[in-house]
């Protein structure tokens, strides 16, 4: 019975929360599958998905199924993954408008504007990646990286000018 598993699993018991999920896992890939159409999509997601209740098993109410709880949990995950392919899309086309020349062509040489983008001091592209890529704003990006969010501003604007300089850089 689920509601005696999740009691346990609630109490610290990993054998009971690892049962409990294992039980809940072809449900939830099958559900994502079904909503995205994307097999493997579907599997990352219901990871992320087994994650989040791992950690947050104790906030389960027992007000709804714990099947409901977990379905809402990947349907959220799964709107964050699309919001997040979302701006990657819209990061790679400020790119190619602003080298439109560049030898650098999307997405399979992604992997050189990634190595320019390493290049970056952390104080740089760790707001510049939460902005653009994870679609996070300026206030929550300064929660995270506990700065005034002026300076997530600043650091975001110096972040893509260097971006920029150094895939000027290695054009060849």
């Amino acid at each position: 019975m689920d509601s005696d598993l999740i009691r346990r699993a609630q109490d610290g018991n990993e054998q009971a929360l690892a049962e409990l999920l294992k039980k809940h896992y072809s449900f939830i890939v099958k559900y994502v599958w079904k909503m995205s159409g994307d097999e493997q999509l579907a599997y990352d997601v219901t990871q992320d998905v087994l994650i989040k209740a791992i950690q947050k098993i104790n906030q389960f109410n027992h007000r709804s199924k714990f099947s409901t709880w977990l379905i809402q949990m990947a349907t959220h995950t799964y709107l964050d993954y699309k919001r997040k392919q979302k701006k990657k899309k819209e990061l790679d086309e400020k790119l190619r408008k602003e080298f439109p020349h560049s030898p650098v062509s999307f997405p399979s040489d992604w992997h050189e504007v990634q190595e320019a983008l390493w290049k970056l001091e952390d104080e740089h592209r760790i707001p510049l990646v939460l902005k653009h890529y994870y679609g996070y704003d300026y206030k929550d990006i300064a929660k995270m990286t506990k700065v005034k969010v002026g300076t997530v501003k600043s650091r975001v604007h110096y972040g893509l000018e260097n971006l920029r300089k150094e895939l000027r850089t290695d054009d060849r």
